[in-house]
């Protein structure tokens, strides 16, 4: 009767805590913000609950239709070809994960041997938030004789110029400003930072980012550790995740693309994207293609989107290496509503098609001496994801129709193993429970995202910001 009495007591005082930490896990200002979002991130779990039980209960018929499809020829050639993509997607996530361990950020140079550089700043309707780029950049632990920082306003509409005019009362000859006749684009903006900058390392930094003391030494230290290097890649977190729920979700992936798949894409000296919001270029690779760079056209028309992919892809056409600083941080805005995020996408979307395909003419050639193997997996990965995404997004509309519930078991069933990995890596990075939003952030790409690469490849060849006509949204 004492043992009964004292493991009721054990349950009592179990259960307390056991309600405490999930009561203070969704009650968490910092991971949930608001009360909107904890229950997004409830009801998040008990989606994935959901399918992880219709996954339990159609099991059976998963394997009833696969043997049904075997007996076809159209059905056995599928599953054939996405086993094997399966299996491609498995071998190369364990490609990733090596070179991720064999990764190791370059420490920051002396004072004495950091390179001369230039910080080029454009703005666009970005108001007060240029002033606190700029302000940050000023803070930089860098020999102030060895920074030359320009801020370059597109032809803003708001008050943009007004708080760079700011900028330029409080720092003074640390600061040159300059603005253009009209909107002309972030490219045109860069083209003439880029013709003013005298710096041997250009660096370009977007007006809404935020930049720590140590960042900039920190970015350019490859360039002196490494001749062959011609571009680096700044590591980018999201500065206005503190409230709603996108940001918080951007946050986990971004960590994930910079930190582990960046790290691993560094590591094979072919980081195949320098961020605008954080990069730094070698001056003598960025003239070796600045006229191809501001003359690149796609289909006939002039290319007004994705200038940062098409740098790092003619540096790395002349066989130069393209590095990632994970201890060069720069915090930048995102958007906080759909619009904005699938405007955004799409427009990386375009950019992506666009460059990959610039990419093909020169990637199995002898563009760089020494081992170019990672170089072209890599491509071959990225090349993959579009040339399979209208047959994937046809595979699920016949899923759905064949079987729903069993879709979305399956689906929710892969989401709960994925983003468990994504959830363990952030939450090892940065010891934060954040990392939580990977989930939230895996149903609304697969559900309310999954168009958005079929349609990026149907409009390429289409021009314009797309975002641009929403202030302050990247």
């Amino acid at each position: 009767m004492a043992t009964k009495i004292t493991n009721l007591t054990k349950k009592k005082t179990l259960n307390p805590r056991l309600s405490n930490r999930i009561n203070g896990f969704f009650h968490s200002k910092g991971i949930t913000g608001s009360p909107q979002n904890r229950l997004v991130l409830l009801s998040t779990f008990l989606f994935i609950a959901l399918g992880v039980y219709f996954f339990y209960v159609f099991h059976n018929d998963f394997e009833a239709f696969n043997n049904t499809q075997l007996n076809t020829t159209l059905g056995f050639t599928f599953i054939i070809a996405a086993t094997s993509l399966f299996a491609y997607k498995i071998l190369f996530f364990i490609f990733t994960g090596y070179n991720y361990f064999k990764y190791k950020p370059i420490t920051s140079v002396t004072d004495k041997e950091l390179p001369t550089v230039t910080v080029i700043v454009p703005a666009y309707n970005e108001g007060k938030q240029v002033w606190d780029t700029l302000m940050s950049l000023a803070k930089s632990d860098y020999p102030e004789h060895k920074l030359q920082l320009l801020a370059i306003d597109d032809g803003s509409l708001d008050d943009t110029w007004t708080w760079i005019l700011d900028a330029k009362q409080k720092l003074g000859d640390r600061l040159e400003i300059f603005k253009q006749p009209k909107n002309q684009g972030k490219r045109q903006a860069l083209y003439r930072g880029f013709n003013l900058g005298t710096g041997d390392i250009f660096v370009t930094v977007d007006s809404d980012s935020i930049v720590t003391p140590d960042t900039l030494r920190n970015l350019v230290s490859p360039f002196i550790k490494d001749d062959k290097c011609g571009a680096v890649a700044g590591n980018i977190r999201v500065l206005n995740n503190k409230n709603e729920m996108l940001p918080k979700m951007l946050d986990v992936s971004f960590v994930m693309s910079f930190e582990f798949v960046r790290s691993a894409e560094s590591n094979l000296n072919s980081v195949l994207c320098t961020p605008g919001a954080l990069a730094a270029y070698r001056r003598q690779a960025v003239f070796n293609c600045l006229p191809e760079w501001i003359n690149q056209k796609f289909m006939g028309q002039p290319s007004d989107i994705g200038e940062d992919r098409a740098l790092t892809n003619m540096i790395l056409k002349q066989g130069e290496h393209v590095l990632f600083q994970s201890n060069a941080v720069a915090y930048t805005n995102v958007p906080e509503e759909y619009l904005g995020l699938y405007k955004m996408f799409i427009r990386w979307g375009r950019s992506n098609v666009r460059e990959s395909l610039e990419m093909a003419k020169y990637v199995f050639t002898n563009f760089r001496e020494g081992n170019k193997t990672g170089t072209r997996l890599l491509f071959f990965s990225q090349f993959s994801k579009l040339v399979m995404s209208y047959p994937m997004v046809l595979f699920m509309l016949f899923f759905v129709l064949v079987h729903p519930l069993l879709f979305i078991g399956s689906t929710l069933v892969s989401i709960l193993i994925l983003s468990t990995f994504s959830l363990l890596f952030f939450t090892n990075q940065h010891k934060t429970y954040q990392g939580f939003w990977a989930y939230s952030y895996s149903i609304l790409y697969t559900f309310g995202l999954f168009w958005i690469t079929p349609y990026a490849i149907a409009t390429a060849s289409r021009s314009g910001w797309l975002t641009r006509d929403l202030v302050n949204e990247k």
